[in-house]
């Protein structure tokens, strides 16, 4: 019965130590997204991306596509931005946690990704996919998309726990990690398994 106390105890230790570091990161990430209207131009051009694709004519698609330029441009450059901002913080203020266990980064820095050079990999990414002269609207609209949703769970990441970003690009974008990972450009997939497997 003891043990059965202590582990108890134990358990909600690490829970409530977790949530403590989770609050940090989650304000530190706020505090840097606050001057940009990422999410903004996000939801903007997801929701377009989806009504031209839904589009039977090449024609109004295109239409509906050419009207998010500026958005897309926007969204480049603040998200390279942003990469550069948070890119001035030290490393261990910009750690992630593979494995929800405080401390953990102390023990061994494997468990843990740079969110600095990750963010570095979306906003490459995001550029590489809008400047992409594809076969098809259709896959550029998809690759674009595909860009974004990785980065939002890398954020959500970085703040909660994977599978906790998981789910919410489940629920969120009906896109499971696997699919965005298989969409998204080989250069980007590369250089985010360089980071968060390093």
């Amino acid at each position: 019965m003891e043990l059965l106390s202590l582990l108890f105890l134990l358990g909600a230790l690490i829970h409530w130590l977790n949530t403590q570091g989770q609050r940090q990161r989650t304000a530190l990430l706020a505090a840097h997204l606050r001057p940009y209207q990422i999410e903004k131009h996000m939801a903007q051009l997801t929701e377009a991306y989806m009504r031209a694709l839904g589009e039977p004519e090449a024609a109004r698609q295109q239409q509906i596509l050419q009207l998010q330029e500026v958005a897309e441009q926007q969204l480049a450059d603040e998200f390279k931005n942003l990469a550069t901002e948070f890119g001035r913080l030290s490393a261990p203020e910009a750690r992630g946690f593979k494995i929800a266990l405080p401390w953990i980064d102390q023990l061994t820095p494997k468990a843990t990704f740079d969110m600095r050079r990750l963010l570095s990999v979306h906003a490459q990414g995001i550029e590489r996919a809008m400047a992409l002269t594809p076969a098809s609207a259709k896959e550029r609209s998809f690759r674009i998309m595909a860009e974004m949703f990785l980065m939002q769970h890398s954020c959500h990441w970085f703040c909660k726990t994977k599978s906790i970003a998981s789910a919410r690009m489940l629920r969120q974008h009906q896109t499971r990690y696997e699919q965005a990972l298989d969409a998204v450009s080989p250069e980007t997939r590369e250089a985010y398994w360089r980071v968060v497997q390093g």
